[in-house]
């Protein structure tokens, strides 16, 4: 009988030959016949029992090595040009292997996502373990999938945490990356499916930890939107290394008493403001107004780590409880942080206005400020209010009072120019210390807002104009004006509500102003806000300059932000390269790929306001789960052909009463009008509509709320099971006469239509 090895001699002999794992090859490698194979075997079990060894496909590896050759995908090049990759075999515990990619000549151009198959070699080197040459490009990255993973003995299941999806995943036994049941886990799809029959397969790449946890919330958005979460060692070490500037070459605005005013839980500053009136005789009632923005191109250069990561992340992510910030902490909350009281490089705009608050002019300045105090909203409105603070007290002379003065003539211009007024309240999602929802507030707008507010819009039209004037490229804010069917849309919501929003006439915000103040104060005005908000087209950025409707500005660019939005990086780049303040302008080659920055950073902002919108959700829904039956007050405030949402009056959540549960007849969805018609009682719902409901459920993992209806405005609405409607009066004296009106006519529309088909018919 032939000596059996150790468990080390096997482990040493598949490390030294990682083709030859087989288990008849390890037989012939010891010589090993006959029955002591039984024993091999057992051995073998063992090892794999005991983590050292993983079996796959017939074949016995050592779970923290590689195989000689894997799959392999690219990711971004380092500041030296080097592309490495991410093992996508890796099933080790310890610290995931670097792999540096050696390509050659002859391979076709590889970016990062793409996935390749690759031979591998073992090196020493310091900064990678393993080199690789490819063998073939096998495609780029698949979609994400974000989920609850769900253990069986085959493996398991990814449970979606999508709301409204019932998409499952397979995952096979050898896919699992270690993942415990009820873990959320991050995969991706790893091959399609031959047939159509059985789950579509996935492999688990991450686990993400326990989903139900506090401030699990944010990680679910984050990896769901893959917003990039960490930042690569190399551009923190740039962060690290970099040192205040110093005043050469700048303006020194040390003295000026430029004050940053923010939310009070704000970490980082990157906006200072001051007011004084205008000496200038000749402008009677005019002033002088200082916006100074926190310097940022000074420290991210083009073409450096740092400036590659902000222009991938295109900008930072607000959630309830984090920030996934463009740029490292040491910029964002330090150097690039008009922090009270330490000199700071920034990019100061002067503008001068007269008394009813028109621009006269502009200027900019590279310079060196030091503020005086870093205030909060409510402080700074309490001290105006009568009620100053030991920090405002001193300041409310000398600054606080010229603000609202220079602000109050930046209020007639507004109203002379007639932005779009929407009024909207904002939620703002409050958290305790333990990660969870202790209540939803409204955020109240002060005027201390709309001041900076107000600063800021005047400073990004002064960036705007400074650099047309100049002929230097720049990237624009856009808004676009609303298309025409939805114009249409909202002009038949208005008359519903009896309302008059006037035709054939070139539309300006001040239109929409007009209906908007019609419903200020009555039951339709969160109604015609909530149309007025869907009929806009979204913003975005582009190098083409084609206005900002909503604002009613021609010339619009984003300067005032550089910490938290590339495009005002962008902005203070071209203003340096535009009055030749330094090297660190704009490039020709950032120039050549404006068009892509802006499609690029249009594209993340609308990822990130999924994210946060989705985060909200979840949190919303985690905050009404243990209120199961009960009842709440709220409004229509969207209809599809599959239900109606309705949102609460005291959170803002909103929720879906399936269409199902409406009740016997059917429901006919009338996608122009935005409304549902029952079938055999001519029931019309509309948006803005009051509504009572009962929540029947809440799924904090998705964000999924539903409600049972029970009411609903002019109906005495009552669902019972099996959909029967009790009632039918209005609770209040019968139907109001503009919705029966509305109702008559929708109905009368629709027998025209039935007796227009059947002449067609007979013809």
């Amino acid at each position: 009988m032939s000596k059996l090895p150790t468990k080390a001699d096997i482990l040493e002999w598949i490390s030294a030959n990682p083709t030859l794992t087989a288990k008849r090859d390890i037989a012939k490698a010891f010589g090993i016949k006959g029955a002591a194979r039984i024993d091999l075997k057992r051995m073998l079990k063992e090892l794999e029992q005991e983590g050292h060894l993983q079996k796959r496909n017939k074949t016995y590896r050592d779970p923290d090595r590689l195989p000689p050759v894997s799959v392999l995908q690219i990711t971004a090049p380092d500041a030296n040009g080097d592309l490495f990759a991410k093992p996508l075999e890796w099933h080790g515990e310890g610290v995931e292997p670097t792999v540096l990619f050696i390509p050659r000549a002859t391979d076709p151009a590889l970016g990062e996502g793409d996935r390749v198959l690759a031979r591998l070699q073992v090196v020493h080197a310091e900064d990678h373990n393993y080199e690789a040459r490819l063998i073939r490009r096998i495609g780029t990255s698949p979609k994400k999938i974000v989920g609850i993973f769900r253990k069986s003995a085959e493996g398991g299941r990814i449970l979606p945490i999508d709301k409204g999806s019932d998409k499952e995943w397979a995952i096979p036994g050898d896919a699992t990356h270690g993942a415990k049941d009820g873990e959320l886990v991050e995969a991706e799809q790893s091959a399609p499916r031959s047939n159509r029959m059985g789950l579509p397969k996935a492999r688990i790449t991450a686990r993400l930890g326990d989903p139900t946890a506090p401030r699990a919330v944010s990680l679910i958005a984050i990896h769901q939107h893959g917003i990039p979460d960490d930042f690569p060692a190399e551009v923190l070490e740039e962060a690290d290394s970099m040192k205040p500037a110093g005043l050469k070459g700048r303006t020194d605005l040390r003295e000026m008493p430029l004050v940053t005013i923010d939310p009070h839980d704000a970490r980082d500053h990157d906006d200072a403001v001051y007011a004084e009136q205008d000496s200038d005789p000749n402008n009677k009632g005019g002033f002088i107004l200082w916006v100074a923005i926190a310097d940022v191109a000074h420290y991210v250069r083009p073409g450096s780590d740092l400036d590659r990561e902000a222009r991938r992340r295109g900008n930072s992510s607000y959630f309830p409880d984090r920030v996934v910030p463009m740029l490292p902490d040491r910029l964002s909350g330090d150097l690039c942080s008009l922090h009270e009281g330490v000199p700071r490089a920034c990019i100061a705009a002067r503008i001068r206005i007269d008394a009813e608050g028109k621009k006269l002019g502009q200027s900019f300045v590279r310079g060196l400020m030091r503020s005086p105090a870093s205030l909060n909203y409510q402080e700074v409105q309490a001290a105006m209010d009568g009620d100053p603070n030991a920090r405002t007290e001193p300041l409310l002379d000398p600054v606080i009072r010229p603000l609202y003065a220079a602000y109050a003539a930046l209020q007639r211009a507004r109203e002379a120019r007639q932005p779009l007024d929407l009024d909207l309240p904002e939620r703002k999602v409050v958290l305790g210390e333990d990660g969870k929802v202790t209540s939803v507030d409204f955020t109240d707008r002060l005027d201390a807002h709309k001041l900076i507010e107000e600063f800021m819009i005047l400073a990004n039209v002064a960036a705007a104009e400074v650099l047309l004037k100049k002929d230097k490229p720049l990237l624009f804010r856009v808004h676009e004006e609303p298309p025409q069917d939805k114009l249409e849309s909202l002009r038949e919501t208005a008359q519903a509500a009896g309302l008059n929003m006037a035709k054939g006439q070139v539309l300006q915000t001040a239109h929409l102003n007009r209906l908007l103040h019609q419903a200020a104060g009555t039951d339709e005005a969160e109604l015609i806000n909530m149309a007025t908000l869907r009929s806009m087209t979204q913003a975005y950025y582009s190098p083409k300059n084609f206005g900002h409707f909503g604002l009613a500005l021609q010339n619009y660019a984003h300067f005032t932000s550089p910490i938290r939005r590339y495009s005002d990086l962008i902005v203070h780049r071209a203003l340096v390269t535009a009055h030749g303040w330094g090297d660190d302008g704009l490039t020709p080659d950032e120039i050549e790929r404006l068009e892509q920055t802006a499609q690029h950073i249009s594209d993340t902002e609308r990822r990130s306001m999924m994210a946060e919108r989705d985060t909200t959700d979840r949190y919303l829904a985690a905050y009404l789960s243990d209120r199961m039956g009960a009842e709440f007050t709220g409004r229509v405030s969207g209809i599809a052909k599959f239900g109606i949402f309705v949102k609460l009056d005291e959170t803002g959540a909103d929720g879906l009463v399936p269409i199902g549960t409406l009740g016997r007849e059917y429901f006919h969805f009338d996608r122009d009008s935005g409304t549902l018609m029952g079938s055999d009682t001519g029931r019309i719902i509309a948006l803005g509509m009051r509504a009572k409901v009962r929540l029947v459920e809440a799924a904090p993992v998705t964000g999924g709320i539903a409600f049972e209806l029970l009411e609903l405005e002019d109906e005495g609405y009552a669902s019972v099971p099996g959909g029967r409607r009790h009632g039918g009066g209005r609770r209040r004296g019968g139907p109001a006469p503009k919705r029966k009106a509305a109702r008559a006519k929708k109905k009368d529309a629709a027998v025209k239509r039935k007796v227009t088909r059947k002449r067609k018919t007979k013809k």
